[in-house]
This record gives structure tokens, sequence and C-alpha cells, in this order.
């Protein structure tokens, strides 16, 4: 089970959602999200998290930046993995190879499987992280994705999901998606890039049990 806790704007965030269990962080590289943290702020945080979590996964958000700018936020806040939230081309995940996976907004199952034809997936998990389709907004919308589409893409490689999850609603979505991991940013916020404490534990917890609960029905051999 892995929960990303995307975001993260503050070192009392970032510590509170490691503390609570996350084992992956989200900073946000995109200059026009509420959720925007420049990379010398990024950089700051990471020197406080990396000796005190080190097997914390940090991932740096991107929309629609050059390859080389994304190598370069990666080697300088010493992130572990580069997620593309725009509208990046096959080329550019190919080029960061498995340092990056991506985002992507289906509207159909059709464009899913066009999707998983079409752009590399990573090796590792996650293969892909897959987010509701708003038009113009690239995630931290906090609409709900589809996740009949979600479940079929889940059944062909490890997703993240993500779009619209909440303490609410959390465990059915990894029930009737089960994907490999589980993202979050507006649902466990007061407000944009600011996380609620009582939220955040609720959240985890809620995953932690789903996936108990999954794992239990599959060592009783149930579907």
């Amino acid at each position: 089970m892995v929960v990303k806790i995307c975001g993260i704007t503050t070192l009392k965030d970032a510590l509170t959602a490691l503390a609570a269990g996350a084992g992956w962080l989200g900073f946000n590289f995109y200059s026009h999200s509420p959720r925007y943290l420049s990379p010398e702020a990024c950089r700051s945080l990471v020197e406080v998290i990396r000796p005190l979590y080190p097997e914390a996964t940090l991932v740096g958000v991107f929309v629609n930046a050059p390859a080389d700018e994304v190598w370069r936020i990666l080697d300088e806040c010493r992130l572990d993995l580069a997620q593309l939230s725009g509208d990046e081309p096959p080329e550019v995940l190919r080029h960061l190879g498995q340092r990056a996976f991506k985002a992507y907004r289906p509207r159909s199952q059709d464009e899913m499987e066009a999707f998983f034809l079409t752009y590399p997936l990573r090796a590792d998990p996650p293969a892909c992280l897959v987010d509701a389709a708003k038009p113009g907004v690239y995630g931290g919308s906090g609409q709900v994705a589809d996740w009949s589409i979600a479940a079929w893409a889940a059944q062909r490689a490890p997703i993240l999901l993500a779009g619209g999850l909440t303490p609410e609603n959390v465990a059915m979505a990894i029930d009737q998606v089960r994907p490999w991991g589980v993202d979050v940013a507006s649902g466990v916020e007061t407000a944009p890039g600011c996380k609620d404490k009582a939220r955040l534990e609720a959240f985890l917890r809620q995953a932690r049990d789903a996936y108990a609960a999954l794992s239990f029905s599959h060592s009783r051999g149930e579907p």
C-alpha cells in the first residue's frame, strides 16, 4: 500500500503526513497551481525531511516543463521521481526514463487504452497515475475520477489513483478500483496547500484498513 500526499507546501505538513504514515510526498512546481512550491523552498524542506525519513519517496509534480528542467529540479531538490501532469508527449517521458511517471485524465476506457498503447509505462510502480478529467485543470480539482475506467487500468498496470479522494470515500475507491496506491491533495486540506492533521490521519487510517481488507480477501481466495 502506498499513500501519496500531494501539494505539500510547508515543513509542518510534510512531517505531519510522514508521521501519520504517508510513504510518498508530492511537491508541485507548476507556477499556476495554488499549491506551487519554488525549487528553492522545496530544497529547504527536503534537507530536513531526508535525515528524518530516509525511506520516504519524494516526488516533483511538473506540468509541461522541458525534460532538462525536470532533470535539473530533481537533482537540485534531491527528489526521487517526477510526476508529469500536463500534456507532455511520450518523448519527454522516454527521455526521463525510470525517473518519471505520467499522470493521465481519461474520459473513456478507449482513451485509457490509447494511453497505454502510446506512452511508456514505468517498469517499477507506479506505471502511471489516473486522475479525474476536468478540462483545463491539471489535477488538484477535487473532482472524483471515473472509478470504472481506473479499475480497468488497475487490472492492467499498477496505478496510483487520484481525483477527489477524501477520508470519506477512499476505502470505497480502493475496494472498487484496487489501485497500487492512492494520491490525495484537496481531500485533506482546509485550503489549497494547507493540510488538515485530522483529515490526513483519517485518510491514512481508512486507506490502511481498506488495503488490509483486500489482503485478507485475497488470502481467502476471494476475487
